[in-house]
C-alpha cells in the first residue's frame, strides 16, 4: 500500500462534499498537471490511502483520510464540450487525463495544519512543504504517514 495527499480547494470540493457524496465515495477528476496525472495514471492503486487537504484556504491543512477504490482511468471530463475540465487535446482512443475513484474513509477529529506541519523538522522532506510545490496529488512517505497521523 502506498500513502498519497490529494490538494482540494474547499470552495470546489471539501471532505464535507465527500461525505455528503452517495457512499461517501467520488470520482477524484480534473486533475490537469502532467507529473501529477502520472501517478494518479501508473502509482496509484486501489486500497492506497490519502490525505484529503484543503488549500488555498484561511486554515489550510489535512482534513482527512480517503481510500483509492477505484485505481487510474480515462477522466471523461476532458471529452464534455463546455465542461470546465474539456481538453480538444485528449481523444478518447488516446487519453491525455486520468483519474481515481476515492471514498472518505474518515474525517479526523481537527484539521492538521500546514503551519503544524512546517513546524515538525521530521517532515521537512514532505513534498507538501517544498518551496514552490503546486501539485495536487503528491506521494506521502509511511513514516510522514504515520508521524502526520500521530498529530491528530
Amino acid at each position: 500500500m502506498s500513502f498519497w495527499l490529494l490538494k482540494t480547494e474547499p470552495t470546489s470540493f471539501s471532505v464535507d462534499d465527500l461525505a455528503r457524496s452517495p457512499r461517501k465515495t467520488t470520482s477524484w477528476d480534473g486533475v490537469r498537471n502532467f507529473q501529477a496525472r502520472n501517478m494518479l495514471r501508473d502509482q496509484m492503486k486501489r486500497g492506497d490511502r490519502a490525505f484529503l487537504y484543503h488549500s488555498s484556504c484561511e486554515t489550510p491543512g489535512i482534513a482527512g483520510i480517503v481510500k483509492i477504490v477505484k485505481a487510474g482511468y480515462p477522466d471523461p471530463t476532458a471529452f464534455e464540450r463546455g465542461h470546465v475540465h474539456f481538453d480538444p487535446a485528449s481523444k478518447r482512443d488516446d487519453p491525455r487525463w486520468f483519474m481515481v475513484d476515492v471514498t472518505l474513509e474518515r474525517r479526523l477529529s481537527r484539521v492538521i495544519t500546514l503551519e503544524e506541519l512546517r513546524g515538525r523538522s521530521e517532515l521537512r522532506e514532505l513534498i507538501l512543504l517544498r518551496p514552490g510545490n503546486r501539485l495536487s496529488v503528491m506521494p506521502v512517505e509511511a513514516a510522514h504517514w504515520k508521524l502526520i497521523l500521530s498529530l491528530e
